[in-house]
């Protein structure tokens, strides 16, 4: 998903909106500092060093999908088997599925909660016929002449399907063959997520929530099956996929994973170009923008195509298809000494004037920082795809505006990117906690940017004094709100606040050694796992060696407010020769590490850090500077790194 500007963050920037100055203090130290952080101890599946547990499971779900888009319709036509195995401790009665589709349907609980001012999500008021139209859904069981095929009932609830078997599915390894025949019409604007863009040389179709997906079964909440209404996104199971998609032989289909069948689906000169792009780090062009309405573009005597495809170990697959796609490629050159390839498909409207045509090189770049920083990217394709969605990710596959150029085209294809460390390779619950994706994602985009090409859109850091209303506001909900529970207007919380909050985490508490190692081990140690929130806060406790139970509670579990005051100076017995007393004081709810500029009169400068103890039993604080000069100046947090929500505060001056 593309990032969201907080509307509250540009109004806190209007000089005079601050917080009202109080010398009353409203800090508790025995709230912030609550001895009993975890509400629940180790268990056999979640260790208490954030490690998965020595019992630790999760069950699997392997596809097999074969599809054929229908232009003249619009309609999406498949059948697919899903290889389940259930390796929880329970039997399973029933199963349960994502119908995502069914967001589309004119009665759907997603088209119900938009409001009549619009939203993002929905179908932009389109009126459609949409949602999966089921025809079949059977059991398969048995191999060879013993293979059996079974009707079984299914009930269909918004966006959710349940499956009641005809026998319960075995614990601890009972596997399954689920076969599902669906259809369904594409949205032209699907929530921004997917949908039909239409271009002077033919549609662009971006496909995504395009089949009947298992649902998580996990030991924390057993089913998670949320109805899925348009703003939280997806938990799902691993597994591999075999996707086969029939399309016009006019169109070029990109899809997550290997691509099977290049000898049916490119021309030969086609083919060469791509052997160069496998040997290129720059981008090479496999269908270029004077070939899009050449018919020797697209190989010869069939109507339609079919594409064969493979991704394995992956959550989800997405796809595109069309016959007004530009193509081109590069390698990606990964820390193993394996190789990936960029490619990037893109209309003749998103060419030139350094917009589409720089695609490849910013996907090749952020897969290959990523992969050096945090860890090695695992898919054979990355692939990046113009269309009418703003930005939206999936594994390997990332759809993003036609329309972007520029530092714009570098930022959501960067985050979209990002986004296969966060969720797609540590799988945590988006649908529950957007902050642990999102948030995360954005952290590491702020790294990427700043290291891209000698920073050419690297802007630097905010002033976080100005800044900080945006992400303290009264009006906003504490980051472990869940997505479907924020207002639409702030779902930028979850992007920017979680981003501050882990660099607040990394510049001042940790350092970036610490905060490097520990994070890069929670990915490492969850990658294709189903990590909680307490995962990650035992992970980074674990390998930094640092209580954070008063960070996690001030920054992710409440939305407190950090004020640090200088409230007085006093020179050791009037003699500035002697020193000086100074006091600090905690005025809102969140202790931090105290950072300190003081400005002698001959305009040396003292640095002078406090740990954030200072605060475990105190709500103000002495300490002695020793200097044989008169101060100018002393300012507590001098590099403006703190959403402080009263700066005026932060100084005291020698005249006063």
């Amino acid at each position: 998903m593309k990032k969201i500007l907080l509307t509250l963050i540009t109004l806190s920037l209007i000089p005079g909106l601050v917080f009202s100055q109080k010398n009353e203090s409203t800090y508790s130290y025995l709230k912030a500092f609550e001895t009993a952080f975890y509400k629940d101890g180790a268990t056999s599946t979640r260790s208490a060093s954030g490690k998965p547990g020595s019992q630790y499971w999760q069950n699997r779900a392997d596809y097999i999908i074969d599809v054929e888009l229908d232009t003249l319709s619009d309609i999406i036509m498949g059948k697919e088997i899903i290889k389940y195995t259930n390796n929880s401790p329970d039997e399973l009665d029933f199963l349960w599925l994502h119908m995502d589709q069914n967001i589309f349907m004119e009665n759907s609980k997603g088209n119900a909660i938009v409001p009549l001012s619009g939203s993002r999500n929905g179908s932009k008021k389109q009126k459609l016929d949409g949602g999966f139209k089921v025809s079949a859904v059977q059991v398969i069981s048995g191999k060879g002449r013993s293979r059996s095929i079974k009707d079984v009932d299914f009930e269909v609830y918004d966006t959710r399907m349940k499956v009641v078997l005809p026998s319960p599915l075995k614990a601890n390894g009972g596997k399954l063959s689920l076969k599902i025949d669906f259809s369904f019409l594409s949205p032209d604007y699907g929530s921004d997520r997917m949908g039909i863009l239409r271009t002077d040389n033919g549609k662009i179709y971006t496909v995504a929530q395009w089949y009947p997906r298992m649902c998580v079964y996990d030991d924390l909440n057993a089913w998670n099956n949320l109805p899925y209404t348009g703003q939280g996104e997806f938990y799902l199971e691993y597994g591999d996929f075999n996707i086969n998609i029939t399309a016009p032989a006019e169109h070029i289909v990109v899809c997550s994973g290997e691509l099977l069948n290049p000898l049916e689906t490119y021309t030969l000169d086609q083919l060469d170009r791509w052997t160069q792009a496998e040997a290129s780090d720059e981008t090479v062009m496999i269908r270029t923008p004077e070939e899009i309405n050449d018919p020797d573009s697209r190989p010869k005597g069939r109507e339609m195509i079919t594409w064969r495809f493979r991704m394995d170990n992956a959550r989800d697959v997405a796809w595109a298809s069309s016959s007004a796609f530009i193509v081109d490629a590069a390698r990606i050159n990964l820390p193993s000494g394996k190789n990936s390839m960029a490619i990037s498909a893109y209309p003749i409207e998103s060419f030139g004037g350094n917009a589409w045509e720089r695609s490849t090189e910013y996907t090749k770049a952020s897969v290959e920082h990523y992969s050096e920083k945090w860890f090695e990217y695992p898919y054979p394709t990355a692939i990046n795809v113009a269309g009418n969605v703003r930005g939206m990710e999936y594994p390997g596959v990332s759809f993003c505006s036609y329309r972007s150029k520029g530092g714009s085209l570098w930022g959501v294809t960067d985050h979209e990117f990002g986004h296969n460390w966060f969720p797609m390779i540590v799988g945590s619950n988006e649908r529950l906690y957007g902050w642990m994706d999102e948030g995360f994602n954005s952290f590491v985009n702020d790294i990427s940017t700043e290291k891209f090409n000698g920073g050419e859109y690297h802007r630097g850091k905010i002033n976080m004094h100005m800044a900080a209303l945006g992400f303290v506001s009264d009006d906003l909900e504490p980051l472990i709100t869940a997505p479907d529970n924020l207002v639409e207007r702030n779902m930028g919380l979850q992007y920017y606040k979680t981003a501050m909050v882990l660099w607040l985490l990394r510049d001042n508490v940790l350092g970036a050694k610490r905060f490097d190692d520990a994070f890069k081990e929670y990915i490492h140690r969850w990658a294709y796992k189903h990590p909680a929130p307490d995962d990650f806060f035992r992970t980074m406790e674990d390998v930094s060696g640092e209580d954070l139970g008063w960070f996690w509670r001030s920054w992710v579990l409440n939305n407190w407010k950090l004020d640090q005051a200088i409230t007085d100076v006093e020179y050791v017995d009037g003699d500035p020769a002697k020193g000086a007393y100074i006091t600090i004081k905690n005025m809102k709810e969140i202790p931090m590490p105290v950072k300190l500029e003081i400005t002698t009169e001959s305009d040396e400068k003292i640095r002078k850090e406090l740990p954030v103890e200072i605060w475990k039993k105190n709500t103000s604080w002495t300490f002695l500077v020793e200097t044989s000069e008169a101060f100018k100046k002393v300012m507590v947090d001098p590099d403006f790194e703190y959403p402080d929500v009263d700066a005026k505060n932060n100084y005291w001056y020698g005249s006063e």
